[in-house]
């Protein structure tokens, strides 16, 4: 197709004709002949010279998590015999990702190799597909341009956001009544169990050096006590427990945060959501779930949480992250909850209180208030998550308070 200087130039070119044939300026007549002559051959030319382009694309890190700056590699191969024209290449991002990226690529030689990178940063999380390359080729004139679309795409995953909860022996994860074996995690005597692989955000400390030299990947030593605990984590993602988006990714923030504070503890964790039974996962791919979560269309809470009985233990850990429940739901947690050791709830607000009415804001208040109540006198401990709060802020300021059984830990 033409560029808007190919027609600026077959424009120019004809009104440059007619003015030499009303003056009668040969001189001007032979001018406008070539300008007019020359747009037509350089479609021409655009079109004959298809490029035989293959296209290599690598982005490091596949996963990363939001803020982080990602590198996308580009290496451009010419497969055909002849030498390319100007390139002229996009490369397709999604709109969350920020504008396509562009770049200008001079004549490339037959069999020739070229490598163009860029860098983007994520805000949000999610699967996002790169891709694919499109070149334009055009003359030497820039008159007329052909697009040529190199299949090809790759998927960056993005984590949730996660906040670092620190891991310390005096304040483990969990507590109270399954001290003498969640302490014994945070140990480094003499309960060696096993070895495992090094996951992204395991305790650096912990790295068997030894059988690390050996194997030549990190591994990480893993104890008896640590092998035993679990921890259950559930997130609610029903569409009606959330009014907006933004009490929606807090709470898959937190749950995210949470999940990759046990793990690092050396902990078991199995994730479940209202479509999700509880499922043992590793790290990443607590984080790669985490990160394609997205609304159910489940309307209930308590199906869900009666699927949580299944893997319940005194040994077991608690975590559920939801909104401020209604007094059913209340009843319903309280219910499911025996089974386990330590419990904990977050409670994301849907809608920041200080935009309520004062009525619609005491009756918040009071639901809140109902549901701290009833869930403490259940063995729970209670973490309201309103807007704007970090969870860092307040898991700090709930492990300082003096121990009250079996949540005092949290």
């Amino acid at each position: 197709m033409l560029t808007g200087r190919g027609i600026s130039v077959l424009v120019g070119g004809l009104l440059l004709w007619l003015a030499s044939r009303m003056v009668g300026a040969p001189a001007l007549h032979i001018v406008a002949v070539g300008l007019i002559a020359l747009v037509p051959l350089s479609y021409l030319l655009v079109r004959w010279l298809r490029p035989d382009l293959h296209a290599t694309r690598r982005i490091a890190p596949r996963r990363a998590f939001p803020g982080a700056r990602v590198k996308v590699d580009i290496e451009v191969h010419n497969r055909g015999g002849r030498r390319t024209s100007l390139l002229l290449l996009e490369d397709r991002l999604p709109a969350t990702l920020g504008a396509s990226a562009r770049a200008v690529l001079g004549s490339l030689p037959p069999r020739a190799r070229h490598t163009i990178s860029y860098h983007l940063v994520p805000r949000s999380r999610g699967r996002f597909r790169i891709g694919p390359l499109s070149a334009s080729v055009t003359d030497p004139f820039d008159l007329a341009r052909r697009q040529v679309e190199l299949p090809g795409r790759q998927e960056l995953i993005v984590f949730p956001q996660v906040e670092d909860l620190e891991i310390t022996p005096s304040a483990p994860p969990t507590g109270g009544a399954g001290e003498s074996s969640t302490r014994q995690l945070f140990r480094s005597g003499d309960e060696f169990y096993t070895m495992r692989s090094y996951e992204i955000g395991d305790d650096l400390r912990r790295i068997h050096w030894p059988s690390t030299a050996r194997s030549g990947e990190l591994m990480i030593r893993q104890d008896e006590a640590a092998r035993r605990a679990t921890a259950v984590l559930f997130l609610d993602t029903r569409d009606s427990a959330f009014a907006s988006e933004d009490p929606f990714e807090r709470a898959v923030s937190a749950a995210a945060s949470i999940g990759n504070h046990y793990v690092r503890g050396g902990y078991s964790v199995r994730l479940s959501t209202p479509d999700l039974a509880p499922r043992p996962v590793g790290l990443e791919e607590l984080l790669e779930r985490l990160a394609l979560v997205g609304p159910s269309r489940a309307r209930l809470l308590t199906p869900a949480l009666l699927r949580l009985r299944a893997a319940a233990h005194g040994a077991a850990a608690l975590v559920v992250v939801t909104h401020v429940p209604t007094p059913a739901e209340t009843a319903a947690l309280t219910r499911i909850s025996s089974g386990y050791g330590p419990k904990l709830a977050v409670l994301s607000y849907r809608s920041d209180p200080e935009r309520l009415y004062l009525q619609d804001r005491r009756d918040l208040d009071r639901d809140l208030e109902g549901a701290r109540t009833s869930l403490a006198r259940a063995g729970w401990d209670v973490l309201p998550l309103p807007p704007g709060a970090r969870l860092k802020d307040v898991w700090q300021l709930r492990t300082k308070r003096p121990a009250r059984g079996l949540a005092s830990s949290w």
